[in-house]
Protein backbone atom coordinates (compact mmCIF):
# COMPACT_ATOMS: atom_id res chain seq x y z
CA UNK A 1 0.00 0.00 0.00
CA UNK A 2 2.80 2.40 0.87
CA UNK A 3 4.48 1.72 -2.48
CA UNK A 4 1.33 2.77 -4.36
CA UNK A 5 1.16 5.98 -2.33
CA UNK A 6 4.78 6.77 -3.21
CA UNK A 7 4.08 6.10 -6.89
CA UNK A 8 1.03 8.36 -6.87
CA UNK A 9 3.00 11.11 -5.13
CA UNK A 10 5.75 10.81 -7.75
CA UNK A 11 3.22 11.19 -10.59
CA UNK A 12 1.62 14.23 -8.97
CA UNK A 13 4.98 15.95 -8.43
CA UNK A 14 6.12 15.27 -12.02
CA UNK A 15 2.84 16.60 -13.47
CA UNK A 16 3.05 19.69 -11.27
CA UNK A 17 6.59 20.47 -12.42
CA UNK A 18 5.64 19.92 -16.06
CA UNK A 19 2.71 22.35 -15.80
CA UNK A 20 4.88 24.91 -14.07
CA UNK A 21 7.46 24.60 -16.84
CA UNK A 22 4.82 24.99 -19.55
CA UNK A 23 3.09 28.04 -18.11
CA UNK A 24 6.24 29.97 -17.26
CA UNK A 25 6.42 32.95 -19.65
CA UNK A 26 9.94 33.23 -21.06
CA UNK A 27 11.65 36.58 -21.14
CA UNK A 28 12.83 35.93 -24.70
CA UNK A 29 10.56 34.37 -27.33
CA UNK A 30 13.50 32.45 -28.74
CA UNK A 31 13.57 30.37 -25.52
CA UNK A 32 10.12 28.84 -26.12
CA UNK A 33 11.37 25.98 -28.30
CA UNK A 34 14.12 24.81 -25.92
CA UNK A 35 11.61 25.10 -23.08
CA UNK A 36 9.18 22.70 -24.72
CA UNK A 37 12.05 20.39 -25.54
CA UNK A 38 12.92 20.26 -21.87
CA UNK A 39 9.28 19.56 -20.98
CA UNK A 40 9.03 16.67 -23.46
CA UNK A 41 12.35 15.24 -22.32
CA UNK A 42 11.28 15.46 -18.67
CA UNK A 43 7.95 13.75 -19.40
CA UNK A 44 9.74 11.02 -21.38
CA UNK A 45 12.21 10.38 -18.60
CA UNK A 46 9.35 10.17 -16.06
CA UNK A 47 7.49 7.66 -18.23
CA UNK A 48 10.63 5.53 -18.65
CA UNK A 49 11.27 5.57 -14.88
CA UNK A 50 7.65 4.51 -14.17
CA UNK A 51 7.87 1.71 -16.78
CA UNK A 52 11.09 0.40 -15.23
CA UNK A 53 9.50 0.52 -11.78
CA UNK A 54 6.39 -1.40 -12.86
CA UNK A 55 8.17 -3.98 -15.04
CA UNK A 56 11.08 -4.73 -12.73
CA UNK A 57 10.43 -8.05 -10.91
CA UNK A 58 10.86 -8.34 -7.20
CA UNK A 59 14.47 -8.81 -6.17
CA UNK A 60 15.99 -9.42 -2.81
CA UNK A 61 17.78 -6.64 -0.97
CA UNK A 62 21.00 -8.63 -1.28
CA UNK A 63 20.85 -8.59 -5.10
CA UNK A 64 19.99 -4.88 -5.24
CA UNK A 65 22.85 -4.08 -2.86
CA UNK A 66 25.22 -6.07 -5.06
CA UNK A 67 24.14 -4.18 -8.20
CA UNK A 68 24.46 -0.83 -6.44
CA UNK A 69 27.90 -1.73 -5.12
CA UNK A 70 29.06 -2.93 -8.54
CA UNK A 71 27.84 0.29 -10.17
CA UNK A 72 29.71 2.47 -7.66
CA UNK A 73 32.93 0.45 -7.99
CA UNK A 74 32.66 0.55 -11.79
CA UNK A 75 32.24 4.33 -11.78
CA UNK A 76 35.24 4.76 -9.46
CA UNK A 77 37.40 2.53 -11.67
CA UNK A 78 36.28 4.50 -14.74
CA UNK A 79 37.16 7.76 -13.01
CA UNK A 80 40.63 6.42 -12.20
CA UNK A 81 41.12 5.13 -15.73
CA UNK A 82 40.14 8.44 -17.38
CA UNK A 83 43.61 10.07 -16.94
CA UNK A 84 45.19 6.88 -18.27
CA UNK A 85 43.05 7.15 -21.41
CA UNK A 86 44.06 10.81 -21.79
CA UNK A 87 47.75 9.91 -21.48
CA UNK A 88 47.47 7.09 -24.02
CA UNK A 89 45.59 9.37 -26.41
CA UNK A 90 48.21 12.12 -26.14
CA UNK A 91 51.03 9.68 -26.79
CA UNK A 92 49.61 7.53 -29.59
CA UNK A 93 46.16 8.31 -31.03
CA UNK A 94 45.71 12.12 -30.92
CA UNK A 95 41.89 11.86 -31.07
CA UNK A 96 39.63 14.92 -31.06
CA UNK A 97 37.86 15.78 -27.74
CA UNK A 98 34.44 14.44 -28.80
CA UNK A 99 35.81 11.06 -29.85
CA UNK A 100 37.88 10.91 -26.67
CA UNK A 101 34.78 11.60 -24.53
CA UNK A 102 32.81 8.88 -26.33
CA UNK A 103 35.68 6.43 -25.72
CA UNK A 104 35.61 7.25 -22.01
CA UNK A 105 31.84 6.66 -21.84
CA UNK A 106 32.17 3.30 -23.61
CA UNK A 107 35.01 2.30 -21.28
CA UNK A 108 32.93 3.30 -18.21
CA UNK A 109 29.90 1.31 -19.36
CA UNK A 110 32.02 -1.78 -20.01
CA UNK A 111 33.75 -1.55 -16.63
CA UNK A 112 30.43 -1.10 -14.77
CA UNK A 113 28.96 -4.10 -16.59
CA UNK A 114 31.93 -6.33 -15.76
CA UNK A 115 31.96 -5.31 -12.09
CA UNK A 116 28.20 -5.82 -11.66
CA UNK A 117 28.43 -9.22 -13.38
CA UNK A 118 31.29 -10.21 -11.08
CA UNK A 119 29.36 -9.10 -8.00
CA UNK A 120 26.22 -11.04 -8.95
CA UNK A 121 28.21 -14.23 -9.58
CA UNK A 122 30.32 -14.07 -6.41
CA UNK A 123 27.87 -12.66 -3.85
CA UNK A 124 27.25 -16.12 -2.37
CA UNK A 125 30.96 -16.86 -1.93
CA UNK A 126 32.32 -13.63 -0.48
CA UNK A 127 30.65 -12.44 2.73
CA UNK A 128 33.15 -10.03 4.31
CA UNK A 129 32.44 -7.14 1.91
CA UNK A 130 29.62 -4.98 3.27
CA UNK A 131 27.25 -5.09 0.27
CA UNK A 132 27.57 -8.89 0.12
CA UNK A 133 26.19 -9.37 3.64
CA UNK A 134 22.87 -11.17 3.64
CA UNK A 135 20.04 -9.04 4.98
CA UNK A 136 17.55 -10.94 7.10
CA UNK A 137 14.18 -9.61 8.08
CA UNK A 138 14.02 -9.00 11.80
CA UNK A 139 10.74 -10.42 13.01
CA UNK A 140 9.40 -8.91 16.22
CA UNK A 141 7.99 -11.18 18.90
CA UNK A 142 7.69 -14.93 18.36
CA UNK A 143 9.44 -16.64 15.48
CA UNK A 144 7.02 -17.32 12.60
CA UNK A 145 6.09 -20.84 11.55
CA UNK A 146 6.57 -21.59 7.85
CA UNK A 147 4.18 -24.17 6.36
CA UNK A 148 5.28 -26.71 3.78
CA UNK A 149 3.03 -28.02 1.00
CA UNK A 150 3.01 -31.54 2.42
CA UNK A 151 1.93 -30.46 5.89
CA UNK A 152 -0.93 -28.36 4.47
CA UNK A 153 -2.21 -31.29 2.40
CA UNK A 154 -1.79 -33.63 5.39
CA UNK A 155 -4.42 -31.65 7.26
CA UNK A 156 -3.36 -32.39 10.84
CA UNK A 157 -1.97 -28.87 11.16
CA UNK A 158 -5.54 -27.56 11.14
CA UNK A 159 -6.50 -29.85 14.04
CA UNK A 160 -3.39 -28.82 15.97
CA UNK A 161 -4.24 -25.15 15.44
CA UNK A 162 -7.66 -25.80 17.00
CA UNK A 163 -5.92 -26.68 20.28
CA UNK A 164 -4.46 -23.11 20.49
CA UNK A 165 -0.95 -24.57 20.61
CA UNK A 166 0.44 -22.02 18.16
CA UNK A 167 1.05 -18.48 19.40
CA UNK A 168 3.26 -17.47 16.47
CA UNK A 169 1.80 -16.58 13.06
CA UNK A 170 1.65 -19.23 10.36
CA UNK A 171 3.38 -18.05 7.16
CA UNK A 172 2.53 -19.50 3.74
CA UNK A 173 4.99 -18.30 1.06
CA UNK A 174 3.52 -17.35 -2.28
CA UNK A 175 5.42 -20.13 -4.10
CA UNK A 176 3.85 -22.71 -1.75
CA UNK A 177 0.38 -21.40 -2.61
CA UNK A 178 1.27 -21.54 -6.30
CA UNK A 179 2.38 -25.16 -5.92
CA UNK A 180 -0.90 -26.06 -4.21
CA UNK A 181 -2.83 -24.47 -7.05
CA UNK A 182 -0.69 -26.32 -9.61
CA UNK A 183 -1.39 -29.65 -7.87
CA UNK A 184 -5.11 -28.85 -7.68
CA UNK A 185 -5.15 -28.23 -11.46
CA UNK A 186 -3.29 -31.46 -12.25
CA UNK A 187 -4.69 -33.92 -14.79
CA UNK A 188 -4.05 -36.77 -12.35
CA UNK A 189 -7.15 -37.36 -10.23
CA UNK A 190 -5.18 -38.31 -7.11
CA UNK A 191 -2.95 -35.23 -7.30
CA UNK A 192 -5.94 -33.03 -8.04
CA UNK A 193 -7.78 -34.30 -4.96
CA UNK A 194 -4.68 -33.76 -2.80
CA UNK A 195 -4.28 -30.22 -4.09
CA UNK A 196 -7.91 -29.38 -3.45
CA UNK A 197 -7.65 -30.87 0.03
CA UNK A 198 -4.64 -28.63 0.69
CA UNK A 199 -6.54 -25.53 -0.46
CA UNK A 200 -9.49 -26.51 1.75
CA UNK A 201 -7.19 -26.96 4.74
CA UNK A 202 -5.57 -23.60 4.08
CA UNK A 203 -8.99 -21.99 3.92
CA UNK A 204 -9.89 -23.69 7.20
CA UNK A 205 -6.76 -22.28 8.82
CA UNK A 206 -7.52 -18.76 7.57
CA UNK A 207 -11.04 -18.96 9.01
CA UNK A 208 -9.74 -20.15 12.38
CA UNK A 209 -9.82 -17.20 14.82
CA UNK A 210 -7.29 -18.82 17.16
CA UNK A 211 -4.38 -18.65 14.69
CA UNK A 212 -2.97 -15.98 12.36
CA UNK A 213 -2.24 -17.06 8.77
CA UNK A 214 -0.33 -14.80 6.38
CA UNK A 215 0.46 -15.16 2.67
CA UNK A 216 3.97 -13.76 2.15
CA UNK A 217 5.04 -12.55 -1.31
CA UNK A 218 8.69 -12.01 -0.34
CA UNK A 219 10.96 -13.93 -2.76
CA UNK A 220 13.60 -16.14 -1.11
CA UNK A 221 17.04 -14.48 -1.33
CA UNK A 222 19.90 -16.04 -3.23
CA UNK A 223 17.66 -18.59 -4.99
CA UNK A 224 16.84 -18.59 -8.69
CA UNK A 225 13.23 -18.53 -9.83
CA UNK A 226 13.61 -21.97 -11.45
CA UNK A 227 14.94 -23.59 -8.25
CA UNK A 228 12.99 -26.33 -6.52
CA UNK A 229 10.33 -25.50 -3.97
CA UNK A 230 12.35 -27.16 -1.19
CA UNK A 231 15.34 -24.90 -1.86
CA UNK A 232 13.12 -21.83 -1.86
CA UNK A 233 11.44 -22.95 1.35
CA UNK A 234 14.72 -23.47 3.20
CA UNK A 235 16.09 -20.10 2.00
CA UNK A 236 12.82 -18.36 2.93
CA UNK A 237 12.77 -19.87 6.43
CA UNK A 238 16.40 -18.97 7.03
CA UNK A 239 15.89 -15.40 5.80
CA UNK A 240 12.97 -14.65 8.12
CA UNK A 241 14.44 -16.64 11.06
CA UNK A 242 11.37 -18.85 11.12
CA UNK A 243 10.72 -22.47 12.00
CA UNK A 244 9.74 -24.83 9.20
CA UNK A 245 6.74 -27.12 9.75
CA UNK A 246 6.78 -30.21 7.53
CA UNK A 247 6.31 -33.96 7.47
CA UNK A 248 8.76 -34.54 4.62
CA UNK A 249 11.68 -36.60 5.91
CA UNK A 250 14.17 -35.47 3.24
CA UNK A 251 13.26 -31.79 3.59
CA UNK A 252 13.65 -32.18 7.34
CA UNK A 253 17.25 -33.38 6.94
CA UNK A 254 18.19 -30.72 4.36
CA UNK A 255 16.75 -27.92 6.51
CA UNK A 256 18.68 -29.13 9.56
CA UNK A 257 21.91 -29.15 7.54
CA UNK A 258 21.22 -25.53 6.54
CA UNK A 259 20.68 -24.52 10.18
CA UNK A 260 16.90 -24.13 9.98
CA UNK A 261 14.75 -25.23 12.92
CA UNK A 262 12.19 -27.85 11.86
CA UNK A 263 8.97 -29.04 13.47
CA UNK A 264 8.07 -32.44 12.03
CA UNK A 265 4.39 -33.31 12.42
CA UNK A 266 5.18 -37.02 12.35
CA UNK A 267 7.63 -36.66 15.24
CA UNK A 268 5.05 -34.63 17.13
CA UNK A 269 2.42 -37.33 16.60
CA UNK A 270 4.85 -40.03 17.78
CA UNK A 271 5.68 -38.04 20.89
CA UNK A 272 1.99 -37.88 21.81
CA UNK A 273 1.41 -41.62 21.54
CA UNK A 274 0.81 -43.72 24.63
CA UNK A 275 4.00 -44.74 26.42
CA UNK A 276 4.31 -48.43 27.16
CA UNK A 277 7.07 -50.31 28.96
CA UNK A 278 8.26 -53.90 28.56
CA UNK A 279 6.35 -56.27 30.81
CA UNK A 280 3.11 -54.25 30.82
CA UNK A 281 -0.09 -56.01 29.75
CA UNK A 282 -1.98 -54.61 26.75
CA UNK A 283 -5.18 -55.38 24.93
CA UNK A 284 -5.31 -55.35 21.13
CA UNK A 285 -7.38 -56.79 18.31
CA UNK A 286 -5.47 -58.97 15.85
CA UNK A 287 -6.17 -57.78 12.30
CA UNK A 288 -3.88 -59.84 10.10
CA UNK A 289 -1.01 -62.30 10.10
CA UNK A 290 2.56 -61.10 10.56
CA UNK A 291 5.61 -61.71 8.39
CA UNK A 292 7.08 -64.42 10.60
CA UNK A 293 5.42 -67.66 11.58
CA UNK A 294 2.94 -67.49 14.46
CA UNK A 295 2.88 -63.67 14.39
CA UNK A 296 -0.26 -61.59 14.49
CA UNK A 297 -0.51 -57.88 13.83
CA UNK A 298 -2.88 -55.39 15.42
CA UNK A 299 -3.16 -51.63 15.74
CA UNK A 300 -3.89 -49.27 18.61
CA UNK A 301 -6.36 -46.40 18.33
CA UNK A 302 -3.54 -43.95 17.46
CA UNK A 303 -2.30 -46.16 14.61
CA UNK A 304 0.65 -47.76 16.41
CA UNK A 305 1.47 -51.21 15.02
CA UNK A 306 1.56 -54.07 17.52
CA UNK A 307 3.30 -57.33 16.51
CA UNK A 308 2.26 -60.25 18.73
CA UNK A 309 4.02 -63.60 18.90
CA UNK A 310 1.91 -66.78 19.06
CA UNK A 311 -1.18 -64.91 17.84
CA UNK A 312 -1.43 -65.94 14.21
CA UNK A 313 -4.46 -68.13 14.91
CA UNK A 314 -6.23 -65.30 16.80
CA UNK A 315 -7.08 -63.10 13.81
CA UNK A 316 -10.31 -61.20 14.45
CA UNK A 317 -10.11 -61.66 18.22
CA UNK A 318 -9.24 -59.16 20.95
CA UNK A 319 -6.50 -60.62 23.12
CA UNK A 320 -4.25 -59.63 26.01
CA UNK A 321 -0.52 -59.57 25.44
CA UNK A 322 2.60 -58.85 27.42
CA UNK A 323 4.85 -56.15 25.94
CA UNK A 324 8.37 -57.41 25.25
CA UNK A 325 9.97 -54.40 23.51
CA UNK A 326 9.21 -51.03 21.91
CA UNK A 327 11.05 -49.83 18.80
CA UNK A 328 11.07 -46.21 17.62
CA UNK A 329 11.69 -45.79 13.88
CA UNK A 330 11.52 -42.86 11.47
CA UNK A 331 8.14 -44.16 10.30
CA UNK A 332 6.73 -44.36 13.82
CA UNK A 333 6.61 -46.57 16.89
CA UNK A 334 6.29 -50.37 16.86
CA UNK A 335 5.34 -52.48 19.84
CA UNK A 336 6.32 -56.16 20.13
CA UNK A 337 4.59 -58.48 22.52
CA UNK A 338 3.75 -62.09 23.29
CA UNK A 339 0.30 -63.56 23.52
CA UNK A 340 -0.42 -64.93 26.97
CA UNK A 341 -3.15 -67.56 26.80
CA UNK A 342 -3.72 -67.39 30.52
CA UNK A 343 -4.78 -63.74 30.29
CA UNK A 344 -6.92 -64.02 27.17
CA UNK A 345 -9.91 -61.75 27.09
CA UNK A 346 -13.11 -63.70 27.52
CA UNK A 347 -15.83 -62.85 25.08
CA UNK A 348 -18.85 -61.16 26.54
CA UNK A 349 -21.98 -63.32 26.36
CA UNK A 350 -24.64 -62.16 23.97
CA UNK A 351 -28.14 -61.24 25.00
CA UNK A 352 -29.54 -64.75 24.40
CA UNK A 353 -26.85 -66.31 26.56
CA UNK A 354 -27.52 -63.78 29.33
CA UNK A 355 -31.23 -64.56 29.12
CA UNK A 356 -30.61 -68.27 29.35
CA UNK A 357 -28.27 -67.82 32.31
CA UNK A 358 -30.71 -65.59 34.20
CA UNK A 359 -33.81 -67.69 33.40
CA UNK A 360 -35.02 -69.68 36.44
CA UNK A 361 -34.52 -73.39 36.08
CA UNK A 362 -37.47 -75.74 36.27
CA UNK A 363 -37.21 -78.66 38.65
CA UNK A 364 -39.09 -81.93 38.28
CA UNK A 365 -40.61 -83.71 41.19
Amino acid sequence: MLLYVIRALFIVIIIAFLFVSIFITPTDLTDIKPLYYRVFVGAGVAVIVMAIDWLTPKKSLNALAGIFFGLIVGMLISLVMAPVIDMINNLYFKMDPEALQISKWIMGICICYLVISLVIRTKDDVRFVIPYVEFSRQTKGLRPLILDTSVIIDGRIADIAETKLFDAPLIVPRFILNELQLIADSADKIKRNRGRRGLDMLNKLQNNPTVEVEIDDTPPPGVEAKASVDQKLVAFSKNCDGRLITNDFNLNKVAQLRGVDVININYLANALKTLVLPGEPMQVKIIRAGEDAQQGVGYLDDGTMVVVEEARDRIGQTIMLSVTSVHQTSAGKMIFGKYEKTVAVAKRPNSRQRYNNNRPRQTTT
